[in-house]
């Protein structure tokens, strides 16, 4: 073989093997240039739009230290944006229900993971590895008849 082999697709025909290439991905954006997401954690679903912006973050008409008062849900809200340095880029705006505020801050916080993936593809990689772009499974067990709660008996009494 005098030919330098250059790319996959070469590697691949003089080896007679077909190679399946993806195609990058494209960007996914309404007319008026924005990503949506759905993001969800324990019972808590929530719908989530991002645009480019000053970094103003609205969640169901309140701003973000309103409806999340505690720092530490305030913090996992801005995970996505310092794991990919998108810090102040975009505005957020979004609509959760269900669940307490900690299964609502993780729905938006995977909400606003994957509205940036699609976005900006190429920051897939960092969202993935970081773990933002899974949906925890994790929820509520249900209650079992002759059970005092999903897994606690009633007290026993010998006498």
């Amino acid at each position: 073989m005098a030919d330098q082999i250059n790319t996959l697709e070469d590697l691949g025909a003089v080896a007679g093997v077909e190679t399946a290439v993806e195609a990058p991905r494209e960007p996914v954006r309404d007319a008026l240039g924005r990503a949506y997401a759905t993001g969800k954690r324990k019972d808590a679903v929530a719908r989530v739009w991002i645009k480019p912006g000053s970094g103003k973050v609205t969640v169901n008409g309140k701003p973000q230290n309103e409806y999340f008062a505690r720092p530490v849900l305030q913090m996992i809200l801005a995970q996505p944006f310092g794991i990919t340095n998108t810090v102040g880029q975009f505005d957020v705006v979004a609509t959760v229900k269900g669940g307490g505020l900690s299964g609502q801050a993780g729905a938006v916080k995977h909400g606003v993971s994957k509205a940036l993936q699609l976005y900006d593809p190429s920051l897939r990689g960092a969202l993935k590895a970081a773990g933002f772009l899974t949906r925890d499974s994790r929820v509520v067990e249900r209650k079992k008849y002759g059970k005092a709660k999903a897994r606690r008996s009633f007290q026993f009494s010998k006498r």
